[in-house]
């Protein structure tokens, strides 16, 4: 069923256009490799993935600051592991982390004709909780950034999603409404929970086929917005 009355459309950036899985799996062979961390990336990945999603909803949650979540969520595994790597190691870790991770560009399937639909008819936005740092080149890099109007992200408004306070400062930045205003992301409660309780219709990219509230828009491939929009 199509969407009527929508002007604005705005993306979440990781997991969402922009493969982050993919993306730092490939970002932490590299360091591995350059800092000559003997472990099994396959094994490193099954803990690390879970413990860095924890550790992320503890920043949004203004539980943990930006470095205790870039330090955590590498100890944590190295300890879960039995691996014996210093602290200085580890924070020279997070640091290649985040200097290499914007150079792997992998977008989900359908991204870029997504985008390339969307364009001629709608102002496209992004509103993302990544390190301000990173963002920008994840978009430049991936040869993204000029779909979008504007770029939103949580540290130049000092909260994340889910405050309102981000979604309405995308909304003065791209002079929208909410009621004019798409919101598509892949984090329940962040991207779509929050939008929709500030009036926004949402959009949930489910490619993870995690269980959703009833009556909540979703695609599992982003082609498929098409069906909305």
């Amino acid at each position: 069923m199509k969407i009527n009355k929508v002007d604005h459309v705005f993306f979440d950036l990781d997991h969402t256009l922009w493969d982050f899985d993919k993306n730092s799996a490939l970002t932490f062979e590299k360091i591995f490799e350059m800092n000559q961390i003997d472990l099994n990336l396959s094994e490193f990945l099954e803990i690390y993935v879970p413990r860095n999603l924890y550790y992320w909803k503890l920043y949004r949650e203004d539980k943990i600051d930006k470095q205790s979540l870039r330090f955590k969520r590498l100890d944590d595994v190295f300890k879960q592991l039995g691996a014996k790597v210093k602290t200085r190691m580890i924070y020279k870790l997070s640091e290649d982390y985040i200097a290499h991770l914007s150079n792997y560009n992998h977008l989900f399937e359908g991204t870029i004709e997504i985008l390339d639909y969307l364009k001629p008819n709608y102002k496209l936005h992004i509103i993302t909780n990544g390190f301000k740092e990173v963002q920008y080149g994840k978009l430049n890099n991936a040869n993204i950034i000029h779909y979008f109007e504007t770029v939103t992200n949580s540290e130049m408004v000092g909260v994340k999603k889910p405050n309102p306070k981000i979604f309405n400062h995308a909304l003065d930045q791209a002079r929208a409404r909410p009621d004019n205003s798409l919101m598509i992301g892949d984090n329940y409660e962040a991207d779509i929970l929050g939008a929709l309780q500030l009036g926004f219709d949402a959009i949930c990219f489910n490619y993870h086929k995690d269980p959703l509230v009833n009556g909540v828009k979703y695609v599992d491939n982003l082609i498929d917005l098409k069906r909305y929009l």
